[in-house]
């Protein structure tokens, strides 16, 4: 489940994982990383809110919680689009062009330095160290799905495939939940009451 799909409020939501982990683990240090784990699973991401939360019922000092949520590279604390590319910049990766790569990476997409996720909610660009692939580099890799030898032509290429296949999901959401209310992705927008 995402928060899209929501039919009560984020913050009751998080109270249920929070209860859950409590059930599971005490209210120790031991909850915290399953924990946040379980709240990215259903939010898409930690934000900064929920932190405080967690805080305050497992008694934890904010700082350690901020401190395991930027450690770990599975933690994000903004919002990731639905499509989160990642380019290796691992040493093969990064002298057989990935940071040309990235570069064309982030204006095709309308981006810059300081912002990551495209403004529809569709791709977020994250460089990561090394994706275990080097005899493929440069190296590109979408959710799941890995592309070697990548250069301008072929990004531009997945780019367009990635955006085909959104708005197909987008139109096939319409279709099967007509009425309902949709944002940007043709997921239903959660409505807090």
């Amino acid at each position: 489940m995402v928060i899209s799909e929501l039919k009560f409020s984020p913050r009751t939501l998080l109270e249920r994982i929070i209860e859950d982990a409590i059930r599971s683990y005490g209210r120790t240090r031991r909850a915290l990383i399953p924990l946040l784990q379980n709240i990215q699973e259903n939010f898409g991401y930690l934000p900064k809110w929920s932190l405080e939360i967690v805080s305050n019922h497992l008694r934890v000092p904010i700082s350690a919680i901020y401190g395991i949520s930027t450690f770990y590279h599975q933690f994000n604390l903004e919002p990731q689009g639905e499509y989160v590319i990642q380019l290796c910049m691992g040493t093969a990766c990064h002298i057989n062009g990935n940071s040309e790569n990235y570069a064309f990476l982030l204006k095709t997409l309308g981006l810059d330095e300081g912002r990551n996720t495209t403004e529809d909610g569709l791709f977020t660009v994250l460089k990561v160290r090394c994706l275990g692939c080097c005899s493929l580099a440069p190296v590109m890799k979408v959710n799941d799905d890995i592309y070697g030898k990548v250069n301008f032509r072929t990004i531009r290429k997945i780019i367009s495939k990635y955006r085909v296949e959104a708005e197909r999901k987008k139109v096939l959401r319409v279709q099967q939940h007509p009425g309902e209310t949709y944002g940007n992705l043709g997921k239903p927008m959660a409505v807090d009451g």
